[in-house]
């Protein structure tokens, strides 16, 4: 790829995102645990992953710190690229989670609470293979709502002069990464790796460890930057002639009895799984760290030279291309042949609501901020018979209601048990009617959490559309009481 291709990809029109629903969202069936050294704080931590809710996404819980704040696994969050993928929010910050988002996102694990009690994700082997078998021994597990994936149908090109980075995600049927690494090493040459279809994560890209080599290995020892290092979680490639002394200052630090060059270049601190072992680890580098731009996407993904602060930049701009094309931040899209996230069969579980007085029919967006949903408006509904007879218009106090009643699924959403609770609405601020819903509107509705729910109150702002037409807004507060409480 050259500069050429980045004219001609900014150039070319943006087309309308398709989104598509892959498959139930999962997550773990029950809690798992690990524990291990940060390769860089040299800390011991114990890192436990739970199951959670549809639409909460990955996040993190320094469970170490006041107040146990939590960090979202987003491309928004991220401070440091350095050596490994550092994210931090109120508070909290963990490092070192790329291996642990590969593992997820291999496993297809959408939803899942990672408690820590230090601030580096542990380094284990060097790949995501520890994580897999602990992710497997929990188990995974289905959940009702649907898996939304986002199908790129126009190019989205990155490019670094100075690092030589190029990064291009093409239109494709599914998720594809091809990875490139050219170092300029006579040792390691040019590899590439290529993962066609996720279902091979497991057995040809997960167990692959990450690589370094020998010079950089000599300044992070100088410097103390590797307190948690060992020669078993990294595969060192010797660049250069080595001193017999140089290697014995080695076999001391790392405790071993010796070390040796291999005739290819690899110090004998392991065994390699594929000849293009290295050319793998950055290929799951990429499927990592892609993962913070929040969402699932169909798309060839091909990275020549990628690294840590490249692969973020290209997230970021994946991230802000569905924005764009999909006005998450603005008006929702709905597409009435999309599944249904949730459908009227779970919201009657959910929701204490019932006929005549249910006003959702079914959920098309759902995260840990927000919820979209879509009530239908028939001239069937019992209020038509008595509210302006002749001139059918929906009651403004019922759209509320309807936005109430959306907002309960987000507030339910964020607990972990919420058939337990019910949501009663305490306030309702800033209304106003700016369009008339007639029998035969779709009415879209949008809840968005103003600010974390805490003791559970919950906040949220509500907007109603029809069509691209802004019908209803509003600033709602409600509290979750448990049921045996009220």
């Amino acid at each position: 790829m050259s500069e050429d291709t980045t004219i001609m990809s900014d150039k070319k029109k943006a087309g309308t995102l398709q989104v598509g629903n892959h498959q139930n969202q999962h997550t773990l069936k029950g809690s798992v645990e690990l524990q291990g050294v940060g390769l860089h704080t040299g800390m011991q931590v114990t890192m436990t992953m739970k199951p959670a809710n549809p639409g909460h996404g990955i996040k993190f819980r320094r469970v170490d710190l006041p107040d146990k704040p939590i960090v979202k696994a987003d491309v928004d969050y991220v401070v440091d690229t350095s050596r490994g993928t550092t994210i931090e929010h109120n508070g909290a910050r963990v490092s070192t989670i790329e291996h642990t988002m590969a593992a997820l996102v291999g496993l297809g694990v959408d939803n899942v609470l990672i408690e820590m009690d230090g601030p580096e994700v542990p380094i284990m082997d060097g790949s995501s293979k520890h994580f897999m078998e602990a992710i497997e021994s929990a188990g995974i597990e289905a959940q009702e709502a649907k898996r939304i994936v986002y199908s790129i149908d126009s190019n989205i090109h990155y490019y670094d002069p100075v690092k030589k980075v190029d990064m291009l995600a093409l239109p494709s049927s599914e998720y594809q990464v091809t990875a490139l690494i050219d170092f300029n090493s006579p040792v390691l040459g040019t590899q590439h790796a290529a993962l066609k279809h996720m279902s091979e994560f497991k057995t040809e890209i997960g167990p692959c460890r990450t690589f370094c080599f020998l010079h950089e290995l000599e300044y992070l020892l100088d410097n103390n930057l590797i307190k948690g290092g060992d020669l078993s979680n990294a595969i060192v490639v010797v660049d250069k002639v080595v001193e017999p002394d140089e290697l014995e200052r080695m076999a001391k630090v790392f405790n071993k009895q010796k070390i040796e060059v291999k005739q290819e270049g690899i110090l004998n601190n392991v065994q390699l799984h594929f000849t293009n072992e290295p050319a793998r680890h950055k290929l799951l580098d990429v499927v990592g760290d892609l993962a913070l731009a929040g969402h699932a996407i169909r798309a060839h993904v091909i990275a020549s030279r990628p690294g840590h602060a490249s692969n973020v930049e290209f997230a970021r701009k994946i991230k802000q291309y569905i924005r764009k094309n999909r006005h998450i931040a603005d008006i929702p899209h709905y597409d009435p042949s999309q599944e249904a996230i949730y459908d009227i069969n779970h919201i009657t579980k959910v929701l204490p609501h019932k006929f005549p007085f249910l006003f959702v029919d079914k959920i098309i967006e759902l995260s840990d901020t927000h919820v979209v949903g879509v009530k239908s408006v028939t001239f069937n509904e019992q209020f038509f018979q008595g509210h302006f007879p002749g001139n059918p218009v929906m009651p403004g106090v019922l759209q509320i209601e309807a936005l109430a009643q959306t907002g309960g699924i987000l507030a339910l959403n964020n607990i972990s048990d919420p058939e337990n609770y019910d949501t009663y609405f305490l306030k309702v601020d800033k209304v106003k009617f700016k369009q008339i819903v007639r029998p035969g509107d779709t009415l879209i509705l949008k809840l968005e959490l103003l600010s974390p729910i805490r003791r559970g109150i919950c906040e949220m702002k509500g907007t109603a559309y029809v069509g691209n037409k802004l019908a209803t807004e509003a600033e709602l507060v409600a509290q979750l009481i448990r049921k045996d409480k009220r």
